[in-house]
């Protein structure tokens, strides 16, 4: 028997409000372990900055958890650098939730500045190294990062990079270890003291690195490009904090 245009419209609209209300509790439900998933895989991006990739990646997510809170102390500055703590509704600020690529998008002097200290033993008050995210555009789409900067914040401890769609065995490069070791010991400042970033330079194989410098990635001059103008943009906004870290000591900071 041929419905009515009447029951067929009401039938529709009651199967979507159905679905939906399906949907929308469903992603209730799962909205604590995405939580979750996100924040391990955040702090695991963070610690790989300053730990072997390898036995990070062995470890279980309550070893990962466990390793971050007993090494990693966090907060929040701003293009001056001075710490902000809350928002202008006043609630807290966490460095973990800071969302790099609505950052991104803002003026570099409104955006929120996440700070990351690493401590080999917590114990001892000191800081083994200051981990900066960075966020950018590589050729394709975006790419981010973090880079962990030594206690005297201008030699690379270590540095974590990754991207959404960069080709393959070319500029999708920037995530492998062969790359990112490349940055380590490398100075961002001069020996004027004026920040000149770390330079990745075109192909592979170059003669006299300086201490600004690290071999390229064949084929991937655009995406090498925009890591180089990620980690300059985002080192030179952590200037003021520098600046204040070095002036006032580990301690206030």
């Amino acid at each position: 028997m041929r419905q009515s245009n009447t029951y067929v419209l009401l039938f529709t609209a009651a199967l979507t409000v159905v679905v939906g209300g399906l949907l929308s509790l469903a992603s209730q439900g799962l909205a604590p372990a995405q939580k979750k998933s996100v924040e391990l895989d955040t702090k695991s991006q963070i610690l790989s900055s300053v730990m072997d990739r390898e036995k990070l990646s062995t470890m279980t997510r309550e070893e990962v958890l466990d390793v971050y809170d007993k090494s990693i102390t966090s907060l929040v500055v701003d293009i001056n650098g001075d710490v902000v703590e809350k928002d202008e509704k006043g609630k807290a600020i966490v460095a973990e939730e800071v969302d790099i690529l609505k950052n991104y998008k803002k003026d570099p002097a409104e955006r929120m500045y996440p700070v990351f200290k690493y401590s080999k033993d917590a114990s001892s008050g000191s800081v083994d190294a200051y981990i900066l995210p960075l966020y950018g555009a590589g050729l394709w789409d975006k790419i981010w990062g973090f880079v962990a900067l030594e206690d005297d914040l201008n030699t690379i401890a270590g540095a974590s990079f990754d991207h959404k769609a960069e080709t393959p065995g070319l500029g999708q490069r920037i995530a492998t270890a062969e790359i990112q070791n490349r940055f380590v010991g490398k100075k961002i400042f001069d020996e004027s003291g004026s920040l000149v970033s770390v330079t990745m330079l075109k192909g592979e194989g170059n003669d006299g690195l300086s201490s600004h410098e690290v071999d390229g990635m064949s084929g991937a001059t655009l995406t090498a490009r925009g890591l180089n103008d990620m980690l300059e943009n985002y080192l030179n906004s952590y200037q003021s904090y520098f600046k204040k870290v070095k002036s006032t000591g580990v301690a206030s900071l």
